[in-house]
């Protein structure tokens, strides 16, 4: 039993030898690659490497630096981001934290940039390459500020103007709406007339019925006056108690 222990134990540590020397291989053929601008295949081979030994720094590393060569900036930032956890040598992790911030550069953002490049000095301060690249990405940051700054103040006046043109817009055509209206019953005098003279003709007609039904009840009135009259002096006196 201890004979079989020995022997599987010697087997794993064979295996493993043979694994890390074919891991020193990809990364060995696949830096000659890159180094020959065949990102490619180079691409192929680190990832290789990792299938072997995924805690290989080196080959996280080297694969993106590769991924940043070929303009994937993304994927070289998740990679860089990797192999920082696992980096324990701080002149190593100095250089990982500058490619990260040299890669948040190429896209523009300075603000991550930034902490990239305080993460590397923190590790490696003599670094004057990351020193130079921090002075200008804090040169970069405060220009895009601005320019954003101005970009918003130009957007508000343009809306501005917006709002003005169109307050300007509606007003002329109230104007000519007005104007409109105005041709309109210029053009028409004659049915203004018409209207007038038809509220005139009802007015008028109104009164006459109204005097008429006054003289008809003033009629009645004087009829009933007429018959009292009539029955008064027409009536016997009453003798006296």
């Amino acid at each position: 039993m201890k004979k079989l222990l020995i022997i599987f134990t010697m087997m794993l540590a064979a295996m493993s030898a043979f694994s890390q020397k074919q891991e020193r291989a990809y990364v060995r053929k696949a830096n000659s690659l890159y180094k020959d601008s065949l990102y490619t295949q180079s691409e192929v081979l680190y990832r290789k490497a990792l299938d072997m030994n995924s805690g290989s720094v080196e080959a996280r590393y080297n694969l993106g630096n590769n991924l940043f060569a070929s303009g994937k900036y993304d994927e070289a930032l998740k990679e860089y981001e990797k192999a920082s956890k696992l980096e324990t040598d701080k002149a190593k992790l100095g250089q990982i934290y500058h490619n990260m911030g040299v890669a948040y550069q190429k896209q523009e953002k300075y603000a991550e940039c930034i902490e990239a490049y305080k993460q590397a000095l923190k590790n490696n301060p003599s670094d004057n390459d990351t020193k130079h690249n921090l002075t200008l990405a804090l040169r970069m940051l405060q220009q895009q500020q601005q320019q954003q700054q101005q970009n918003q103040d130009q957007n508000k006046d343009e809306q501005n103007k917006d709002k003005q043109q169109q307050n300007q817009n509606n007003n002329q055509n109230n104007k000519d709406e007005k104007k409109d209206q105005d041709k309109k019953e210029e053009q028409n005098p004659s049915d203004r007339q018409q209207q007038q003279q038809q509220k005139q003709d009802i007015s008028k007609e109104n009164a006459e019925q109204l005097l008429n039904s006054v003289m008809q009840d003033e009629k009645k009135v004087q009829d009933k006056v007429q018959k009292v009259m009539n029955a008064q002096s027409g009536r016997d006196l009453e003798k006296n108690w």
